[in-house]
């Protein structure tokens, strides 16, 4: 009877062991029939330039709707210095989110040796990702630029530009076109780049060939602010590109830069600043739906610095009577204590697969590692 008992014991015991075992064992056991290999995963990078938690914060007072940020349950803290300065810019904090090596102030894909750095877009595109950067600004600025550029100083926007014809990048959209069009050495990048088979547009973003790559290249040097009337080009362009993306059926890095919270910060203009941040809400609204539809896709958001000193504080009217500041319990009101950068740790965002990662207080460089290491999961 005990030797029975036994018997089934173990019987059952490896019924189970055999059901929980891993793939790869039931592989070796002959059985294939559940294994499914797996995407890889695919990756939207979303940078607000300048954006601290104030900025953040007024997207929940300012927004007639609840804010996309709500749909986030991992945030961490990164902390922004470079190596020359406390304070940092955002060609160094760009570098150190590409390359996961903090650098000197204006350094864009380089060491603080000034040593070229493989930038994560760059090392997803020899492993047969599809890539892609967007910006508000041109296309050679702080932010783009340290995805696929290696030079020793952000205002180098020629030899940026010339970078960006080594690069394959699949699919691009901001300005900067006179730096492709208008250079002091005669070339026209933009034809050669539509020589090597791009689809390249200076007009609009409503053509994109999904057969080839693609290239927008739609002002001078900068798109215009949201007070200016950029309307919904953000947003807009962030799902054409992650469209173009799923057609393409590869997996994909993307990178979109909200580039003028920054500038309200630096110009001390809460207007500004809180129309790019509602703005960068809605386009993170794009991306958190893609999120989840296809759930291998890992969706980061943050800053390279904070911009402003930017505080929420009480809002006052003019009394009527008296001609006096009154208190207006209903409001907020954005103030300034710089027009520059600060040193306030940014929020860090994370949805999708891999998002366990981004919790905690961290380095800038360590977000690198941290999507690197959401891709090595796989």
């Amino acid at each position: 009877m005990r030797f029975l008992f036994k018997t089934v014991l173990i019987t059952v015991l490896f019924t189970i062991a055999i059901g929980c075992a891993p793939e790869k064992a039931r592989e070796n056991a002959g059985d294939t029939s559940a294994i499914v290999p797996e995407e890889p995963l695919s990756i939207i990078f979303m940078i607000g330039d300048g954006m601290g938690l104030s900025q953040v914060s007024s997207a929940f007072y300012f927004k007639d709707t609840v804010s996309n940020f709500e749909r986030f349950s991992i945030i961490g803290l990164s902390k922004t210095s470079s190596t020359s300065h406390r304070i940092t810019d955002s060609a160094a904090g760009a570098t150190a989110f590409s390359t996961g090596e903090k650098t000197y102030k204006k350094a864009i894909g380089v060491s603080k040796d000034t040593i070229a750095l493989p930038t994560i877009l760059e090392e997803l595109k020899t492993e047969g990702y599809n890539t892609g950067l967007i910006s508000l600004t041109s296309i050679t600025h702080a932010t783009p630029a340290a995805f696929y550029a290696h030079v020793e100083n952000r205002d180098m926007h020629e030899a940026i530009a010339m970078d960006m014809m080594k690069e394959n990048v699949d699919f691009f959209a901001g300005a900067g076109l006179k730096y492709f069009t208008k250079r002091e050495d005669g070339r026209n990048l933009y034809a050669e780049l539509q020589a090597k088979d791009y689809h390249m547009d200076s007009t609009s973003i409503a053509t994109v060939d999904p057969s080839r790559r693609n290239g927008f290249l739609l002002a001078s040097e900068g798109l215009p602010s949201k007070v200016q009337g950029r309307g919904d080009f953000l947003p807009e362009v962030t799902g054409i590109a992650l469209e173009y993306f799923e057609n393409a059926n590869k997996p994909f890095f993307l990178m979109v830069e909200g580039s003028y919270i920054d500038w309200g910060g630096h110009a001390k203009d809460p207007e500004m600043m809180v129309q790019e941040v509602l703005d960068f809400d809605k386009t993170l609204g794009i991306a958190l739906d893609y999120v989840e539809k296809h759930p291998n896709t890992l969706l980061v958001v943050t800053a390279d610095h904070e911009t402003g000193g930017a505080a929420i504080g009480k809002f006052y009217d003019t009394d009527p009577k008296t001609g006096k500041p009154v208190e207006n319990p209903q409001k907020v009101a954005v103030y300034f204590i710089t027009d520059q950068h600060t040193g306030t740790h940014v929020p860090v965002f994370a949805r999708g697969k891999g998002k366990e990662l981004f919790s905690g207080i961290y380095e800038n460089n360590e977000i690198y590692h941290k999507m690197r290491q959401a891709l090595d999961m796989e």
